[in-house]
C-alpha cells in the first residue's frame, strides 16, 4: 500500500492506495476533508480546469476586473473567484457527509502544482 501526503503553507493534498472508503485528503493548516478516490479524481481534475479557464480568461479582462467561475460534477461543486492571476478556491461535498472548505489566493499555485504531481487521474 502507498501512501502520499503533500504538504505546503495553507495547504495539504493527500493520496493512499489502500482499499478504504476514504483514500483521499484534502485540506488546509487548520481543516481537512476526507475524499473517496472519486471525489479526489474530480477535486483535481475541476481544479485544474478552473485554473485553465482563469488563465485563458486573463487576456479577456481588464487588470482591475475580477472573476468567478464555477465547475461541478455528481459529487462536487469548485468555484475560484478573483483575477485571474491570483484568485481563492472553493469546494463542496455534494453527495454523503456533505462538507465545504476555502483555500486561500497565496496556496493555489503551490497546490495546484501538487494535484499534478498527485498522479490519481
Amino acid at each position: 500500500m502507498a501512501k502520499q501526503i503533500k504538504s505546503g503553507a495553507g495547504w495539504r493534498l493527500g493520496w493512499s492506495t489502500e482499499p478504504i472508503p476514504f483514500q483521499g485528503l484534502v485540506g488546509t493548516d487548520d481543516w481537512a476533508i476526507e475524499l473517496t478516490a472519486a471525489e479526489l479524481e474530480d477535486f483535481c481534475r475541476l481544479a485544474l480546469q478552473l485554473s485553465q479557464t482563469m488563465e485563458q480568461m486573463q487576456t479577456e479582462l481588464m487588470d482591475e476586473e475580477r472573476l468567478s467561475c464555477e465547475a461541478e460534477s455528481d459529487r462536487l461543486w469548485m468555484e475560484v473567484e478573483g483575477f485571474p492571476q491570483a484568485y481563492r478556491l472553493r469546494l463542496i461535498l455534494l453527495s454523503g457527509r456533505r462538507a465545504e472548505g476555502e483555500w486561500p489566493e497565496a496556496v493555489i499555485p503551490a497546490l495546484l502544482q501538487a494535484i499534478q504531481t498527485l498522479k490519481v487521474f
